[in-house]
């Protein structure tokens, strides 16, 4: 079943979409990495909660590369 939003909601996410499909898949994938290597560091240190912290940005980096991704093949809803 598909969801009918109002006309705003859609433009908006419509400008955000057009800018997010021009950032290449591949720099999502490097923020996630690189979140994973900065936590590891971190906790190497002993900046525990920062490890934490940290750590938890790479699913959602991860997250938004595979919606972008989406996005650029499937078009907007």
């Amino acid at each position: 079943m598909r969801h009918h939003h109002g006309p705003k909601e859609g433009k908006v996410t419509e400008k955000i979409e057009n800018k997010t499909a021009k950032i290449q898949s591949s720099v999502y994938l490097a923020a996630a990495l690189a979140s994973m290597a900065t936590s590891l560091t971190l906790k190497c240190i002993g900046k525990k909660n920062s490890a934490l912290f940290v750590g938890q940005w790479a699913a959602p980096f991860l997250i938004m590369g595979l919606y972008n991704k989406i996005v650029k093949t499937q078009g907007h809803d």
